[in-house]
């Protein structure tokens, strides 16, 4: 886990409804967001919690990213869980009903349509695994 000095005054930030945070990210449905503790979320990302968002403690998200619980083109739904540690490169896109593993880094501008395990590198479009994070 990070626990880099930058997160040293970390506070919960405030997280009103369709209006970008200080840090410039943008939330709809806040009340199905659960936000863990020192996660760090990227300017201009945008969540999409309308059938809930869990960010787990020490989470990144990279700038420009999309997290959504529901897709209208398609009509999926579901929870998205980003599990402790997970790390999400710039410009990703999270679908619905996906769990990324604890500890496990998506590459930038991936597209995550099914769950990733703990501890492994995926990226693509679709993202998939390349390898284990353990080797």
């Amino acid at each position: 886990m990070q626990d880099s000095k930058r997160f040293d005054n970390w506070k919960l930030p405030d997280i009103e409804e369709g209006v970008p945070t200080k840090y410039n990210w943008l939330v709809q449905h806040k009340e199905n967001l659960k936000l863990g503790y020192k996660t760090d979320i990227g300017a201009f990302s945008y969540i999409n919690a309308h059938y809930g968002v869990t960010i787990e403690a020490y989470v990144q998200i990279g700038s420009h990213c999309s997290i959504y619980s529901v897709s209208t083109i398609d009509n999926k739904q579901g929870a998205v869980h980003l599990k402790k540690n997970a790390r999400i490169g710039s410009h990703s896109t999270v679908l619905p009903n996906v769990t990324i593993g604890e500890n496990s880094i998506v590459g930038a501008h991936s597209l995550v349509t099914e769950d990733i395990p703990d501890n492994v590198l995926a990226y693509g479009v679709p993202a998939k695994v390349i390898r284990s994070l353990d080797e």
